[in-house]
């Protein structure tokens, strides 16, 4: 059993936070100066002297609605000192950035520029070989990428929502993207309700919180891309800023500071899905890599709205999205995960046949997962596709987890159910 710590002050403090947050986030920037034309009737940042460092040129005056926030969250225990890089917009010609506290813009060298003034929007724009910082019709700087950094504890405005962290933006194949440098754990306080609802029971947003340190750490210790460790999607984990906190996922994250899950002495890959349909997969019979702790075990999701379900499509709709080969006529015998997914299937049409994998008949028809079934009736002009669970079936499943922890079990009980052969450790600060 992980040891567990007091919560009553950081939730307490939480809950304040959380209505000036709310505050916060119904006005995304002062003067909604966000845009080109909203940023022309602000007045232009501040530059600084460039012999200067951003602690010498700046005395930081800390407004109230920003020092408010600061007093409450402080109340927090102290946390981890590892940051995580999260690309949080990417492919965008223009991207808008502010602070809700004075913040610092520097150039992709580091070099301070200007002095952002609270909640006050700036452009950056893509531009051939370079990124450019406007003001309005005004460029004010050219680089290869520009850093914002709000002062003390500001958070920064990305495109179109608050994050905890600092901001870098930058090209990746000529578009911006926006890369949040944030503190693993203040990640952790989104991507937990963004990932699961954070009314459900403790134990479950515990082990979803565990879940999401150790995948995050497992990723950045592999990371090949050389400007972020993973992405806000559900390519990575579900990351939607401070909108998405809640006391009780904040309550999940420090009650299992440092908490993560290994296997052999090493943090493990800690996927995890919304529900099985039943029990969960081998890791090898869905992506063909043989992970020791990604074994299918019995699932208790039966409670799930997702765990069994249909979708009917006309013959015509239906001939469509597979595509290729007309009007289709038969369709064969699948190949079966031990669970019953389908790895492929044959179609023949008018025109000739095809043979899918389960996951592109999935993509193609939109099906919340590869575990179906596929009849045709002709006579009604109709095809029926019955299936169960949501998603890829492998590792944790959130609504297991949650009927678990009705039942009583604790997250790290959990956590060695669904990752078998594991064990929760605690990481050095």
């Amino acid at each position: 059993m992980a040891q567990q710590t007091s919560l009553v002050a950081p939730a307490f403090a939480a809950i304040f936070a959380k209505n000036w947050l709310f505050q916060l986030t119904q006005r995304p920037l002062s003067d909604q100066a966000t845009s080109v034309q909203g940023a022309e009737q602000q007045a232009s940042p501040t530059p600084l002297k460039k012999s200067a460092s951003s602690k010498q040129a700046i005395r930081w005056s800390l407004r109230w609605l920003g020092g408010g926030l600061l007093w409450l969250l402080l109340v927090l225990p102290a946390q981890a000192a590892v940051e995580l890089r999260v690309a949080v917009s990417q492919g965008k010609d223009v991207i808008s950035v502010g602070s809700s506290t004075t913040g610092i813009i520097s150039n992709g060298n580091g070099q301070p520029l200007y002095q952002l003034p609270e909640l006050q929007g700036i452009t950056i724009k893509a531009d051939g070989n370079e990124v450019d910082l406007t003001n309005g019709n005004q460029t004010l700087s050219e680089s290869s990428a520009f850093w914002l950094e709000p002062s003390e504890d500001g958070f920064v405005w990305i495109g179109d929502r608050w994050y905890r962290g600092r901001v870098m933006v930058t090209l990746e194949a000529g578009k911006l993207t926006a890369i949040n440098y944030v503190d693993l754990d203040d990640y952790l306080y989104s991507v937990v309700a963004s990932e699961m609802p954070s009314s459900w029971p403790q134990a479950a947003l515990q082990s979803q919180a565990v879940a999401a340190r150790s995948y995050a750490l497992y990723k950045r210790s592999r990371n090949r891309n050389p400007l972020y460790d993973v992405d806000a999607t559900t390519n990575y984990q579900v990351y939607k800023g401070l909108a998405q906190e809640q006391p009780s996922t904040i309550a999940a994250v420090q009650s299992t500071l440092n908490q993560v899950v290994t296997h052999n002495g090493e943090v493990i890959e800690a996927i995890f899905h919304s529900s099985s349909g039943g029990f969960t997969e081998n890791a090898s019979e869905v992506w063909s890599s043989d992970v020791p702790y990604l074994r299918g075990v019995e699932d208790y999701d039966q409670s799930a709205p997702v765990f069994s379900w249909e979708k009917t499509f006309t013959l015509s709709e239906f001939s469509d999205k597979i595509g290729g080969i007309g009007r289709i006529r038969n369709i064969g015998t699948p190949r079966l995960t031990t669970r019953g997914r389908v790895t492929t299937i044959s179609f023949t049409g008018e025109n000739g046949s095809k043979t899918l994998k389960g996951s592109e008949v999935r993509s193609a028809l939109q099906l919340r997962s590869t575990r179906f079934t596929i009849s045709i009736d002709e006579r009604a002009n109709q095809v029926r596709v019955a299936g169960f669970g949501f998603g890829h079936g492998v590792g944790m499943s959130q609504w297991g987890a949650r009927t678990l922890a009705e039942k009583g079990w604790s997250f790290d009980q959990i956590l060695q159910h669904y990752y078998q052969s594991t064990a929760i450790a605690q990481l050095e600060n």
